[in-house]
């Protein structure tokens, strides 16, 4: 395999919506690749699967942008004229980023959840500080980091890495609905108060504190009534069809 250089970037959308992911072909390919090593096979990690399906939703994504159904830009790559006529090539002077917008409660809860299944991956994996998907996963929560930093305290971002670094999080059976009910809540929300609550909201997910205990509390009751488990239990609410990034 050859080397590469993993460059996603992670920007807000316009109205704070969202998240875009953004990179090359081979940038986005490469993440949907880590993703899928890391989180196994269907039922390889049961109790993880309501995570593992929120995951797959944004390799699901993920997939659609790199075959152009999302965002693409055109962007100059350096290429010019005179270096072109110099090295007699013809070539064009832009590359292609494909992109795609993801709500920012899902990509938060999936940057969290991304922890339990490195920490299931590398038990089966000899030399895993090394591992090529572990670091572009790595790379990956990084730049999600990052970019929470502008709408963050920097209590609440030195508290939100610290959490997110520690590799402590568990999403063991986590109750995935309450991730929609933030999503479905956060459409609702002005781009103010998205912007006022983002860091509460990072922080809810990555604490679970007595909100999301309680919520996962009626998730269970129900879940025990039709004897389901509780990543099959669906919420009542529907998300809009469409809605402005």
């Amino acid at each position: 395999m050859e080397a590469t250089t993993f460059m996603i970037s992670i920007t807000h959308t316009e109205n704070l919506t969202g998240a875009r992911i953004n990179g090359d072909y081979w940038d986005l390919n490469e993440l949907n690749q880590a993703f899928y090593a890391v989180i196994g096979d269907e039922n390889k990690y049961y109790d993880w699967e309501g995570s593992r399906q929120r995951i797959l939703g944004i390799t699901y994504e993920v997939h659609h942008a790199l075959q152009g159904e999302r965002n693409l830009d055109y962007v100059n790559n350096g290429l010019t004229k005179e270096t072109m006529k110099q090295n007699g090539v013809v070539a064009s002077e832009k590359n292609i980023y494909y992109s795609v917008d993801v709500l920012w409660p899902e990509l938060i809860f999936t940057s969290i959840a991304l922890n339990d299944f490195i920490r299931l991956y590398m038990k089966a994996h000899t030399h895993p500080s090394l591992d090529i998907h572990i670091t572009t996963i790595r790379k990956f929560q990084s730049s999600i980091g990052e970019a929470l930093q502008s709408v963050m305290s920097k209590e609440e971002h030195d508290r939100f890495m610290k959490i997110l670094s520690s590799n402590e999080t568990n999403v063991q059976e986590y109750a995935i609905q309450f991730v929609d009910m933030l999503n479905l809540a956060y459409i609702d929300s002005t781009k103010e108060n998205r912007e006022k609550n983002l860091g509460t909201i990072a922080l809810k997910l990555a604490i679970q504190d007595k909100d999301y205990a309680a919520f996962r509390d009626q998730v269970l009751m129900s879940a025990n009534k039709t004897k389901s488990d509780i990543h099959d239990m669906a919420i009542t609410k529907k998300y809009p069809e469409d809605f402005e990034w």
